[in-house]
């Protein structure tokens, strides 16, 4: 999975589009690539986005060998998921839910909050007026949350 991930990474990033996840279902039938803008960008995914990067994966994959029997091609959505530590620097000011995969010594494993930013591989998320630094390597999961 690892090495398909870095051909889609780089693909994508000739494109101009940058990888948000990749999910595989048990069986390697469904593939699923979920995208974004670069850094700095204000323009959305567009279904045309998606269609142009669908057509250029299908032809990498032949290429490469690499096997699935259905590929999806999405925007991350309003909710969208935050992998790297670039990605919690980057949506700082922006409300987050949060998941670590040991609680604290507290118990508490979930955080919502404003995030406020990373820096050398620690997110601070404001809970209850409070920061918290959590270690991104130690995240489970994380999404923005939508503001509707």
């Amino acid at each position: 999975m690892a090495a398909m991930a870095e051909v889609v990474e780089s693909t994508l990033a000739g494109m101009g589009f940058e990888l948000v996840d990749v999910q595989a279902s048990g069986g390697g039938g469904l593939l699923r690539i979920f995208i974004d803008r670069p850094e700095g960008s204000n323009a959305g995914i567009t279904v045309d986005d998606c269609a142009e990067v669908s057509r250029q994966l299908t032809r990498v994959f032949a290429v490469e060998g690499i096997d699935y029997g259905r590929l999806e091609v999405s925007s991350p959505g309003l909710d969208r998921p935050l992998r790297k530590a670039a990605d919690f620097a980057r949506f700082a000011g922006s409300k987050v839910e949060v998941r670590m995969r040991l609680p604290d010594a507290s118990g508490r494993r979930r955080f919502t909050g404003v995030l406020r930013g990373a820096e050398g591989g620690v997110a601070t998320v404001e809970v209850e007026g409070r920061d918290v630094a959590l270690n991104v390597d130690d995240i489970e999961r994380a999404r923005l949350v939508p503001n509707v």
